[in-house]
């Protein structure tokens, strides 16, 4: 009986592996690159898309909000303002504002809200944000919101 420890021999792959050349590399390097600007461009229309409804969403509220500061303008002094910025300052009688600070009469956009006494249909007045595009009409987070 002989002592000696055999060695594992090494497995042969039953394939050859091929070698890596420089253009394989290019090639798998470009999948990876474009791979990767797809989902970078999707998750930035998303969050693009999101600030516009946000931005939207907010001038809704805040066009209720303003539309009921122009009501208690109303109630305190019998008459309803014939600008928004009577809602910061005025010498109306009755009057017991401040009932607005001067950012509050603009949207989230930047612009001002269009106010209008007497409105039209018989309301006592209109007041609208012009939507993401700043123009009249227009649909999505571009469509004007009136308050009713």
């Amino acid at each position: 009986m002989s002592n000696s420890v055999s060695e594992p021999m090494p497995r042969v792959s039953r394939r050859a592996r091929k070698p890596r050349t420089p253009a394989r590399l290019a090639i798998r390097l470009i999948i990876v690159i474009v791979l990767i600007g797809g989902v970078l461009a999707l998750v930035g229309s998303r969050l693009i898309g999101g600030k516009d409804r946000t931005a939207y969403n907010l001038a809704k509220t805040q066009v209720g909000i303003v539309a009921g500061k122009v009501d208690s303008f109303q109630i305190d002094t019998g008459r309803y303002p014939t600008a928004l910025d009577e809602l910061v300052k005025s010498d109306a009688t009755g009057w017991l504002g401040p009932y607005a600070k001067e950012g509050e009469l603009k949207d989230p956009w930047g612009r001002a809200l269009e106010y209008a006494a007497p409105g039209t249909d018989g309301r006592p007045f209109d007041l609208t944000s012009l939507g993401a595009d700043g123009k009249a009409g227009g649909t999505s987070t571009d469509a004007d919101i009136r308050h009713e």
